[in-house]
């Protein structure tokens, strides 16, 4: 029953709502994607500078590059061309070329509708801006509760499997001691609560990416000859045209969607819960930031894993294996063993800071559900420790199967919310437009052109000033509580 129900909903009913909505928010928003392509850079670039006592712009970028750039890039690549051959990467292009404006609308509206928490930091996602955009409170609740039991629990166990079984296999560590470790090394994060989770992902996160971009750069580099006509392939299987993988047209529809989408978690209603905790000048700007997040994680490295796959020599059509195993012999492939100890490495680094994205959605959806309570915080932490160490000894999968169900709820969710504060998101978007059209370098959010709204004046202070520092918020916040 898990396995019908699932097919259904993520298999089929989600991609069409997903591409749908995602090419209805490209087309209603004039191709922002392609619009702002070359603008995103230098967002980017500006966004690195942050205000004392807040998170920055890239610091929030780097936490959702911690959730979007985990084992989906590594072993959801290899299921994708497994089961869909290689057209499935050209959908997963596809995918993630629409998932953009998705991903801007639901960040944008994320910083739009954010909360101050009271301690110079801030708190939103798509439970905010439905209780605050929507003023539907129970639609807000269910999307919380969603989110706790999904990335909260659900998929901390999976992660801790994955990876302890990775290191098994590579190194032959005993899966409880390194499930041990593991749990020690997050609960030493996890203490240190958003700021400390930001400055490991602003870690971690560039080194596993730009280490795995550069191994996967040297394989494609190394058969250079063989790219221009592998790439034609891809197109060319993509629409059934290149005869030995035209039977898989169908699958590599549906898996290309189906595993892009879950790899740059475009729409799902994710990536807004860390897009909200930025300080920046308008909430446009985060948006423009996490559409390029899902440009980096599809186009660059999912791209680098399939190449890296497809350009071996391993693979082969009806090959049989799973997507970590596919992976770790194509690249053993043209590098040797060590290849499999890299992907193992790379993974559990990828999967380290994955559980400290689910970690944070989690908190975020206890505190929006309980509030700030001490006494929540410490059980909720307590739980995913305790889950993570026995996760790292179980196969979870019928738990993963109902986390795939409850995800594929939580989008449901969201794309209802976004699909209706569309207009709301436009709006944003025409005020960030206009600025820049008038030749101002960096547009400022003023709140009072946009009174109707049941935006924060602690976040968004009635005359747009540079960012305060984190005690000034903090003040703030308690002289308007007061």
């Amino acid at each position: 029953m898990l396995e019908m129900l699932n097919d259904f909903l993520s298999g089929k009913l989600l991609i069409v709502l997903i591409v749908g909505l995602g090419s209805y928010f490209t087309i209603r928003s004039r191709f922002v994607q392609f619009r702002h392509f070359g603008h995103m850079f230098s967002v980017f670039k500006d966004s690195i500078r942050g205000s004392a006592g807040q998170l920055s712009s890239f610091q929030a970028l780097m936490l959702s590059l911690a959730g979007r750039v985990g084992a989906g890039n590594i072993a959801g690549v290899g299921v994708a061309v497994t089961l869909g051959g290689p057209g499935a990467v050209f959908w997963m292009w596809v995918t993630a070329l629409v998932g953009m404006s998705s991903s801007f609308f639901e960040c944008t509206l994320a910083q739009a509708y954010k909360r101050a928490d009271g301690d110079g930091l801030y708190r939103g996602g798509p439970a905010y801006y439905i209780q605050h955009g929507l003023k539907l409170r129970w639609m807000a609740l269910t999307f919380a509760v969603l989110l706790l039991v999904t990335y909260g629990f659900a998929f901390n166990g999976l992660q801790s499997f994955t990876v302890t079984h990775s290191l098994q296999n590579a190194f032959g560590f005993p899966v409880h001691y390194t499930g041990l470790a593991l749990a020690v090394l997050l609960g030493l994060v996890f203490l240190g609560g958003i700021k400390r989770i930001a400055a490991v992902s602003d870690l971690l996160v560039p080194v596993k990416t730009l280490a795995y971009i550069a191994v996967t750069l040297y394989v494609i580099a190394s058969q250079i000859e063989l790219v221009p006509d592998m790439l034609v392939t891809i197109v060319k299987s993509a629409f059934g045209l290149e005869p030995a993988f035209a039977g898989l047209l169908g699958s590599a529809i549906v898996m290309g969607v189906k595993r892009g989408v879950f790899a740059n978690e475009a729409g799902l209603g994710s990536a807004p819960n860390v897009a909200a905790v930025a300080a920046v000048k308008h909430p446009v700007a985060q948006g423009v930031v996490q559409a390029f997040s899902v440009f980096l994680d599809t186009f660059v490295i999912c791209t680098c894993t399939a190449l890296l796959i497809l350009l071996s020599g391993f693979y082969t059509p009806g090959f049989e294996g799973d997507g970590i195993i596919l992976t770790q012999n194509s690249l053993a492939a043209v590098v040797g063993d060590w290849g499999r100890i890299f992907v193992s490495v790379a993974l559990s680094l990828f999967v380290f800071t994955c559980i400290l994205y689910n970690y944070y959605l989690g908190e975020n959806a206890l505190q929006f559900l309980v509030g700030r309570g001490r006494g929540p915080l410490m059980i909720y932490r307590g739980l995913v420790l305790a889950l993570i160490f026995w996760g790292s000894m179980q196969n979870l999968g019928t738990v993963f199967a109902f986390a795939d169900i409850t995800m594929t709820l939580l989008a449901l969710v969201n794309l209802a919310a976004l699909a209706m504060l569309i207009k709301v998101g436009l709006r944003l978007m025409r005020d960030y437009d206009r600025q820049r059209a008038a030749g101002v370098e960096t547009p400022v959010f003023d709140p009072k052109e946009f009174g109707d709204l049941d935006l924060d004046p602690v976040a968004w202070p009635a005359n747009p000033q540079p960012a305060a520092t984190g005690e000034h918020v903090a003040m703030a916040h308690s002289l308007h509580q007061r």
